[in-house]
C-alpha cells in the first residue's frame, strides 16, 4: 500500500478562543505561533477541544483559514471535518482542502449510530469528494459507534484514507491495526493519558489536548518516543501526568481553557453547554500546572 504520511509527533487539538461570545481571531494567532515555537509538530483546529459542535460553520471555517494562514506552512494542519452528516462532512472536507489544509480529521458519526457499512459508506464518500489525506477519528466514548478494525482496512484501500485517531484507550488496538494494515498505516493517540503506552506498541503520535498547555514538553515526550527513549519519555510522562488527568477533572475543553487563560494566552470564555469551571477543578489544574513546572 503507497500511502505514506508526515503526521508523526505531536499534534494539538487547539482550542477555540472566544471573546465576549465571538471568536477571537488575535488570540488563535498568537496560539498557534506559540505553539510552533515551542516544538509542535501539528495543528488540529475545530475538533472536539475547538468546540466544534458549537461553531457555525462559518466559524469553522474561518477557524481553519487563519490556522492554515498563520501555519504558514511550517508545520502540518490537519482540520477537523467531521459531521454525522456525510453532505456536511463532505462540504467542511472540501473547504479544509480549498483553505489549504494538509489533511482533514473526520470523527465517526455520532448519535445517529451507522452500521460499519454505513461508516464505510460515510468515509468513502469523502474520500471520493477530495484529494487530501483523511484521519480517521474512533472515539466510541462520544460518538458511540466503534469502527471495527476490518473496516479500517476496507478503507484503508481507498486513495486518500491513511490512519487513525484513536480515542478507544484500548492499547490492543494498536497492535491490532497494525497487524491487520501495516506500519503505513498512520496512528495517532487521541488520549494523552496513554500515548506513552501506544506508542510504545507502534503509534506515530499523538493529537493532544494536553499540548494546548504544555506543547513543549509534549513535544519532547512525543520526540523521545519516536526516538526509542522510553526512559526519558517515562521521566517526562511523570511530569505531564496530573495535568492529563486534570484537564479532564470536568468535560474538554473547559479546564484546558482554564489553564491558557492562567498562562495568559486566551480568555477563560466557553459557549455553552460548555461552562468554565469550578474553583475545585481550578486548584486541581493549577497544581498539576505546577507539578509539570508551567507556573510556580
Amino acid at each position: 500500500m503507497p500511502h505514506t504520511s508526515p503526521f508523526r509527533g505531536s499534534f494539538t487539538a487547539l482550542v477555540t478562543p472566544f471573546r465576549d461570545g465571538a471568536l477571537d481571531e488575535k488570540a488563535l494567532r498568537g496560539l498557534v505561533d506559540w505553539q510552533i515555537e515551542e516544538g509542535t509538530h501539528g495543528l488540529v483546529p475545530v475538533g472536539t477541544t475547538g468546540e466544534s459542535p458549537t461553531v457555525t460553520h462559518d466559524e469553522h471555517k474561518r477557524v481553519v483559514e487563519w490556522t492554515v494562514a498563520q501555519a504558514a506552512g511550517r508545520v502540518p494542519v490537519i482540520a477537523g471535518a467531521g459531521s454525522n452528516n456525510t453532505i456536511e462532512a463532505i462540504d467542511l472536507a472540501r473547504h479544509a482542502e480549498k483553505a489549504g489544509a494538509d489533511a482533514v480529521l473526520v470523527v465517526t458519526p455520532y448519535y445517529n449510530k451507522p452500521s460499519q457499512e454505513g461508516l464505510y459508506q460515510h468515509y468513502k464518500a469523502i474520500n471520493d469528494a477530495i484529494g487530501l489525506p483523511i484521519i480517521i477519528y474512533n472515539i466510541p466514548g462520544r460518538s458511540v459507534v466503534d469502527m471495527s478494525v476490518e473496516t479500517m482496512a476496507r478503507l484503508f484501500e481507498l486513495p486518500n484514507i491513511v490512519g487513525v485517531k484513536d480515542a478507544t484507550a484500548n492499547l490492543a488496538r494498536v497492535s491490532q491495526q497494525r497487524q491487520a494494515m501495516g506500519p503505513s498505516f498512520n496512528q495517532l493517540s487521541g488520549e494523552d493519558a496513554t500515548a506513552l503506552a501506544f506508542m510504545a506498541h507502534g503509534g506515530d503520535g499523538c493529537i493532544s489536548v494536553a499540548s494546548n498547555v504544555a506543547p513543549k514538553l509534549c513535544s519532547q515526550l512525543q520526540n523521545a518516543c519516536l526516538a526509542g527513549d522510553f526512559r526519558a519519555a517515562l521521566t517526562l510522562q511523570d511530569r505531564l501526568f496530573p495535568l492529563f488527568q486534570a484537564l479532564f477533572v470536568e468535560t474538554n475543553p473547559s479546564p484546558t481553557k482554564y489553564a491558557l487563560s492562567v498562562l495568559g494566552k486566551i480568555a477563560d470564555e466557553a459557549r455553552l453547554p460548555m461552562v468554565p469551571v469550578s474553583d475545585k477543578t481550578k486548584e486541581i489544574v493549577r497544581s498539576a500546572m505546577v507539578h509539570a513546572g508551567l507556573i510556580n
